[in-house]
């Protein structure tokens, strides 16, 4: 995956609760071999209505989502964070997200920033009012800015998984900073035992 420091983008508001993973992708899409085509079905069922938030042409490239609390609940789909890279959101903006759609998020590049309620809701206001709104998440630093409304907070990211954007680091990146050592292993294995070939 591609290393993650900064993200500066317009922001979308996704002024919903519980949001689930059968909502961001629906079950209909996992026949898919592929990785890729799943913007497409991002939402797709609520994209049925023409007043829908992502049919709304002034949030067109938004960068960031921002959604109300409990994001990303429901089944551990990698679909989901999938269909929101693949349609172009790089961050999501919630005050809490569901343990694996998280995880999932993290291992793919997609950041979620948790804030507390108040702030994302101040979010959620200002980009509603004005979609030309710029927010910046710095991964570094692990704060988010929205300088149009004067806001400046810190976010929690722990120090592994912050490791891991700011490099793009995934879990075969991981395994692949260990090669000298499985290599050097390898050589001492028996030769009746299986072993690995480049």
């Amino acid at each position: 995956m591609e290393p993650v420091s900064e993200i500066i983008g317009r922001a979308l508001p996704l002024d919903r609760s519980d949001v689930d993973t059968d909502q961001i992708i629906p079950s209909d899409w996992l026949k898919r071999v592929e990785r890729t085509g799943f913007g497409a079905g991002l939402f797709s069922e609520w994209r049925e209505k023409s007043d829908f938030v992502l049919n709304q042409s002034r949030y067109s490239g938004a960068a960031i989502l921002v959604a109300g609390p409990n994001f990303g609940t429901g089944s551990s789909r990698e679909h989901a964070v999938w269909a929101l890279q693949d349609y172009g959101f790089r961050a999501v903006i919630s005050s809490r997200f569901a343990d694996i759609f998280r995880n999932n998020s993290t291992k793919s590049g997609l950041v979620p920033v948790t804030l507390p309620k108040e702030v994302v809701d101040r979010i959620l206001r200002a980009v509603e009012d004005d979609a030309s709104i710029e927010v910046v998440i710095d991964v570094v630093d692990r704060r988010v800015a929205v300088p149009a409304i004067g806001l400046d907070e810190p976010f929690d990211l722990d120090d592994y998984t912050h490791h891991r954007l700011i490099n793009g680091l995934d879990d075969i990146g991981i395994t692949e900073a260990w090669v000298g050592e499985i290599d050097a292993f390898e050589t001492t294995r028996p030769s009746w035992l299986p072993a690995v070939r480049s």
